[in-house]
Order: structure tokens, then sequence, then C-alpha cells
């Protein structure tokens, strides 16, 4: 599939419990069809990484790709990705005025634990038939 650009594309850990559910439920939340999806683990995630200088591999957050205008990770691409959301969660979005390191830190905290707390799975998730388009690396 193409990359899109007029959507923001969310790179997340396939293989990541908390990471599967966080996507499930901004699906459910982006009643705008803002965003695409990726795992970091495929090709596409490693590319669209990559081209942004950072190692796929290393890294330990979901990072948000705003097409020619800029992309976010850890907590700031989480307030971003509230931002667009419906009902009330663009309020989580108030956050962005904390500083970004404390920011950062409780989200490295998460992060670090994500495994232990949430479990892993053996292999990426595999989106159902109708969530399918969403997905830009199947």
């Amino acid at each position: 599939m193409a990359i899109p650009n007029d959507k923001k594309i969310i790179l997340f850990d396939g293989v990541c419990n908390l990471c599967n559910n966080a996507v499930n439920f901004i699906i459910k939340h982006d009643k705008n069809d803002m965003f695409r999806y990726a795992s970091l683990q495929s090709d596409i995630g490693i590319q669209l990484a990559k081209e942004r200088n950072i190692d796929a591999t290393k890294l330990d957050s979901i990072l948000l790709i705003d097409p020619g205008v800029a992309y976010y990770h850890k907590s700031s691409a989480a307030l971003h990705i509230a931002k667009h959301l419906s009902g009330a969660y663009p309020l989580i979005y108030a956050g962005i005025i904390l500083p970004k390191f404390f920011r950062d830190w409780m989200y490295d905290l998460i992060a670090k634990n994500r495994y232990k707390w949430f479990g892993k799975k053996n292999s990426c998730m595999i989106p159902t038939p109708q969530l399918k388009a969403l997905f830009i690396d199947n």
C-alpha cells in the first residue's frame, strides 16, 4: 500500500499488548479518519523511521508522523493523537503544557515495563478484514 500524504501515520510496537490495545482504542475514536497504522517491525515502519534518522529496532515509543509537517514520539505523539480523537479525549492535549522531560519520564516508565505489565505477542497484530485498509504495512 502507498504511504498516504493526507493521513497521519502511527508507528507502534506490533508485538506489545498495550500498544495493540492503544491502536484499537484510537481506531474506535478516530471518527474523522485521520490516522493510518503500521508496526515498527514492518518494512514500511522501518523505512519511515529510517527516513527520520530513527532506528526502529531501538525505538520503545509510539511514533506519529504528520507527512510534510513533523513527527512526534513518546508523550508528544500520544498527546497529538489524543487531540484528534472524538469525545472528551482532545482535552488530554492540555498535558502538552507540562515540561517535556517530565511527560517523557512518565512515558518511559510505562514503555520500559510494558511487556512485564501488559504482556507481549509472538508476532505482530494482524488486523481484521474490516480494519485492514487502515494499515499501510499489509
